[in-house]
């Protein structure tokens, strides 16, 4: 995953409804809408613009079942996510001071 990527998905969860709604979905095999809206004062609408944030930036992935759709992490980019950051934190730092 790139910087460009990785700069769309962090647009994506600065969203502090959106963040909440993947910290939800961890703990779920899958979600339906109807269960995810009780966690939120938010409206249907609502609810439904942030999964297609999410869904769009491949973070979570849609499965349709009668008039319900039924949420889950897309475990795949969600770890390249965790692996970009984990790269950042073990990156050498520079040693010394740019100022003398």
């Amino acid at each position: 995953m790139n910087s460009i990527d990785m700069a769309v998905i962090c647009k994506v969860l600065g969203d502090q409804n959106r963040l909440q709604i993947i910290e939800i979905l961890a703990g779920q095999d899958e979600m339906c809408a109807c269960n995810l809206l009780e966690y939120f004062e938010i409206t249907q609408p609502t609810l439904s613009h942030h999964m297609k944030v999410l869904n769009e930036s491949g973070l979570v992935e849609t499965r349709k079942e009668g008039k319900w759709n039924h949420y889950s992490l897309n475990q795949e980019v969600m770890g390249q996510v965790i692996g970009y950051f984990t790269e950042i934190g073990k990156q050498d730092k520079q040693k010394g001071s740019c100022c003398k």
